[in-house]
């Protein structure tokens, strides 16, 4: 069994979250689906977390990331939205028409996993 350790617990927490683009609409394509590949990885790497799998699709994003307990999923989940939302608003804005910082909408849907 896979486990990771922290001071004083030993967890394995997997969990599958999917969230959309803002309207459902198809922006995920091209360039932009390589770099948010590698955007989501190096900023759960930031919170110590590991994205085991991650698939774009051109309108919606299912990960399936291990979090450490002393983090909530609301919080890795925000922190992955918002940076990344950041990144595409100040790399894309002017090339592909989008209006401020809202890329990601507003909720998530997230399951645990049991493998």
């Amino acid at each position: 069994m896979d486990t990771d350790h922290l001071n004083h617990s030993t967890w394995d927490c997997k969990y599958h979250v999917v969230f959309t683009s803002k309207y459902r609409t198809k922006r995920l394509y091209g360039e932009l689906r390589r770099e948010l590949k590698d955007r989501f990885v190096t900023l759960a790497l930031q919170k110590s977390c590991l994205i085991e799998e991650v698939e774009l699709m051109p309108d919606h994003v299912h990960m399936l990331i291990s979090i450490p307990p002393k983090y909530s999923v609301s919080h890795i989940v925000g922190f992955l939205k918002g940076k990344t939302s950041l990144y595409v608003a100040n790399k894309y804005a002017k090339k592909r028409r989008y209006k401020g910082y809202h890329f990601w909408a507003r909720g998530y849907f997230v399951s645990t996993t049991g493998y």
